[in-house]
């Protein structure tokens, strides 16, 4: 049954055994995973992911292998499978006619939502689904998951579904970029080539063959010359938002990811979520538990480097303007005043989008970044884009 899930993990580069494959089904075998497609995805990456660096390509194989397994009719499953209660209540999961959406109203501001869910906090007893006021589930209150609100604030819920949340107060885990992936085009590279200062520094370690000619023809012997290997001396920060509407656009920014390492010997890079704030991170494991503050950055590396910032600048307004506005957190900046502070340190900056451009004028925070970096300091990310983008940067 699993024999093309086995499959597609070594098509995908996971070295699995038939060891650890029969492991897996000896494992299902005993009933460790039940009815819980959580404890079976845990499962199948215990038995058959021997090293972390490859967790990732684990999770782009296990998708592909069950893609489709939503579009099961909930009456086939019922007619076949007595399911738990807790899957069964997925089933309330709030989908709404466009007419029925405009005739929700919004509380009236991020200040408003704020106050309105401490008051809910504070009198809400117990579980609720649906209705239109208490934190629940399938309803249309501005607390909760799985319902709609044109404003609201999203607890509980994996991932976006309406893209409409002004803050999201769960803790998610992103996994981090692959920098090993082969790039399906050669042109992002050759796109990056523009942004070259070639210098030689460093150990004396390369053959200079015009040099060994003309000191040897001087002297009248053999006269070995060497030199320091010519490198690009480019210096770049590179800041990669990662998770959420992020999530269509991995594969694209791990191309550019792996172009970067491979084009850039002094390359520096940090992940984000949606805005930068006062901490950033290297591993998305350990994002909350080995945070590096944004002032301490800002600070270690000079004006010379090139900062570049890859996202799609997709987020509620509130995340740009308003303390507290943050995703996951409470920020006491606002963060476009991180922003700022970015631009000022790295005059020399670009900020890559993957949503395309057209599609920029209907998204108010994609404006609003614009404002503060400058229309021509956005570029999207394709290959003119980031040709575009080069040149900016190479002046």
């Amino acid at each position: 049954m699993f024999l093309p899930f086995f499959s597609q993990l070594r098509t995908g580069g996971v070295p699995v055994s038939l060891r650890e494959y029969l492991t897996f089904l000896e494992g299902l075998g005993q009933g460790m995973a039940v009815y819980d497609p959580e404890a079976f995805y845990y499962l199948a990456r215990c038995a058959m992911v021997k090293d972390e660096r490859h967790l990732d390509r684990f999770d782009r194989a296990f998708a592909a292998s069950f893609k489709g397994l939503e579009q099961i009719t909930v009456e086939q499953v019922l007619e076949s499978v007595d399911l738990p209660k807790e899957w069964l209540e997925k089933l309330a999961e709030k989908h709404l006619t466009d007419e029925e959406r405009a005739e929700i109203e919004a509380l009236g501001g991020f200040d408003k939502l704020m106050e309105t869910l401490k008051e809910r906090l504070k009198e809400q007893q117990g579980r609720h689904q649906g209705g239109n006021k208490w934190i629940g589930t399938a309803g249309t209150s501005p607390f909760g998951a799985y319902g709609y609100n044109p404003e609201g604030v999203r607890i509980g819920q994996e991932g976006s579904r309406h893209q409409r949340a002004v803050k999201v107060w769960d803790k998610r885990a992103f996994k981090n970029l692959d920098d090993t992936v082969e790039l399906g085009t050669r042109n992002i590279k050759v796109a990056l080539k523009r942004l070259r200062q070639w210098a030689r520094d460093g150990a004396a370690d390369e053959l200079d063959l015009d040099g060994t000619i003309r000191s040897t023809a001087e002297h009248g012997y053999l006269d070995v010359q060497t030199r320091p290997e010519r490198r690009n001396a480019v210096k770049v920060l590179l800041f990669l938002d990662v998770g959420g509407s992020m999530d269509p656009h991995i594969k694209l920014v791990e191309e550019l990811f792996s172009a970067a390492r491979a084009e850039f010997k002094h390359l520096e890079y940090f992940y984000f979520h949606n805005c930068i704030y006062e901490g950033v991170w290297r591993d998305n494991r350990r994002r909350w538990s080995e945070q590096m503050s944004t002032f301490e950055i800002l600070r270690t590396y000079g004006s010379d480097y090139k900062c570049i910032i890859v996202g799609d600048a997709s987020m509620s307004p509130y995340e740009i303007a308003h303390p507290g506005g943050a995703n996951e957190h409470w920020n006491a900046e606002a963060g476009y005043v991180w922003l700022e502070r970015l631009r000022d340190q790295w005059p020399n900056h670009l900020w890559l989008n993957p949503v395309p451009e057209r599609h920029w004028g209907y998204t108010q925070s994609i404006e609003m970044i614009q404002q503060v970096f400058g229309p021509e300091r956005m570029v999207p990310m394709t290959l003119d884009g980031i040709d575009r983008g080069m040149r900016v940067l190479g002046r």
